[in-house]
């Protein structure tokens, strides 16, 4: 039995999947600042709070890569997972990317192909709420209730296919819950919100079979495995509240935007038709 601790220490030096992982999140961070700059160079509006979303996102992923963390082993690796699956997703989304590429691309085959990508049947299946809580959580599931997270501790490989698809599931799904760029198809409140409270169910519930026992071919500590277990739980239940608040939020305001078109409507009356043909009496 082995402590699969798949974070190096804070006495190691960074792997290559680490190193390329900064490199990765400091290019998409420049990007993003300069397409941002570009909007704001030719007068169109684009909130800075985004940016400084954005970049804190991006800082997130490389912490989480390379930076050391705290606690045991276990311990760390849940900072790990919440930082890289959860809290940096949820960020990074926040800041409306996609949005902001659709705005400051400039016109040719680039500009015209994101809408198109983004209206394609695959991009409406993989956002469509449930499959994308079963690629998130589900993989979850795999990972600490197989031997899997044994094996990232030997092959370096793994460990970053496995801290890759965390990341992607964590962008994923919380693209898809939230629904602030625009997609193929915007599912409703019900299902997104249901989607939500299901996939933090399934959180809770591993997180409490972790505490009961750790993943299969590791031994930590006792202390350690519980105070990990915890922090998966309270951690994500923070994750998740802030995820529910940017719905709900979402909502308030396109019913909002909404119900204010419709006291416009009503308080201008319809539109007269335009009267044709002779005056009446003549």
């Amino acid at each position: 039995m082995i402590p699969a601790h798949v974070h190096p220490g804070p006495a190691a030096a960074p792997g290559l999947f680490g190193l390329v992982t900064v490199a990765g999140a400091l290019l998409v961070t420049v990007l993003y600042q300069l397409a941002a700059a570009r909007l704001r160079r030719r007068g169109d509006a684009w909130p800075r709070w985004r940016g400084a979303s954005f970049t804190a996102g991006g800082a997130g992923v490389a912490w989480a890569a390379v930076g050391p963390l705290p606690g045991g082993p276990f311990t760390a690796h849940m900072v790990q997972h919440l930082i890289t699956g959860m809290a940096a997703p949820l960020l990074l989304v926040l800041a409306r990317p996609l949005t902001l590429a659709l705005r400051a691309l400039p016109l040719g085959p680039t500009r015209r192909g994101l809408p198109a990508l983004a209206h394609s049947r695959a991009a409406g299946l993989l956002v469509f709420p449930p499959l994308a809580a079963l690629l998130d959580v589900g993989g979850l599931w795999l990972l600490y209730r197989t031997g899997l997270f044994a094996a990232t501790r030997h092959e370096p490989w793994l460990h970053a296919a496995v801290h890759t698809h965390v990341l992607a599931a964590g962008l994923l799904f919380t693209f898809a819950v939230s629904r602030l760029d625009p997609v193929r198809r915007r599912w409703s409140l019900a299902l997104r919100g249901t989607t939500l409270l299901a996939a933090g169910a399934a959180h809770a519930v591993l997180a409490k079979t972790l505490y009961a026992a750790g993943p299969p071919g590791t031994a930590f500590t006792a202390a350690d495995l519980h105070t990990g277990a915890q922090v998966m739980y309270y951690g994500g239940d923070l994750a998740e509240a802030a995820l529910a608040v940017v719905v709900a939020a979402s909502w308030y305001a396109a019913t909002g935007r909404a119900w204010a078109r419709e006291r416009r409507t009503a308080d201008t009356g319809p539109v007269p038709l335009p009267v044709t043909g002779a005056p009446a009496g003549r």
